[in-house]
C-alpha cells in the first residue's frame, strides 16, 4: 500500500508541475505581447513617395566621426518602394540604385527652401528701443 500512495503522490505532484509550467508560459506569452506592443507604439512610420528627395544615414561614422561632420548623406532620389520599408534610391549624378532600409532615411527639405524664397525671422531678444 505504501508504494501505490507514493504513486499517486507522485501523480499529482507531476500535474502541479504541468500546470505550473503551462501557467508560465501564458505569462510569457502575455508578457512578449506587451512588450512587443510598447516597442511597435514607438515606432516612427517613414512614407516616401517616388521621386522624393531623402537623406541616408552613414552609420559608419559612428565609429570615427569628425566633429562637425554630418552623418546625413544625399539627397537621394526615392526610385521603388517595397512592402516592409525597403526602398530604392538612385543618386541625381549616377544611375547605381542602392537598397535601403526606411528607417536609415529623413525627408531632405533642401528644395522646397529654395523654391520659397521667403523666410521668417525670429529674433531671440527684443530689440533695443530708444527712449529719452
Amino acid at each position: 500500500m505504501g508504494f501505490e500512495k507514493a504513486g499517486a503522490a507522485r501523480k499529482l505532484q507531476l500535474a502541479e508541475l504541468e500546470t505550473l509550467r503551462l501557467e508560465a508560459y501564458d505569462n510569457s506569452r502575455l508578457y512578449k505581447e506587451k512588450v512587443k506592443a510598447v516597442h511597435n507604439k514607438h515606432i516612427k512610420r517613414r512614407e516616401f513617395r517616388l521621386g522624393d528627395l531623402v537623406l541616408l544615414y552613414n552609420s559608419r561614422l559612428r565609429l570615427m566621426p569628425g566633429k562637425l561632420r554630418s552623418k546625413w548623406e544625399g539627397p537621394y532620389r526615392v526610385e521603388k518602394a517595397e512592402p516592409y520599408g525597403v526602398f530604392h534610391l538612385s543618386h541625381p549624378s549616377g544611375s547605381n540604385f542602392i537598397k535601403v532600409n526606411g528607417h536609415r532615411l529623413k525627408l531632405y527639405h533642401g528644395e522646397k527652401m529654395k523654391d520659397n524664397k521667403e523666410l521668417e525671422i525670429f529674433l531671440l531678444e527684443d530689440p533695443p528701443t530708444t527712449e529719452d
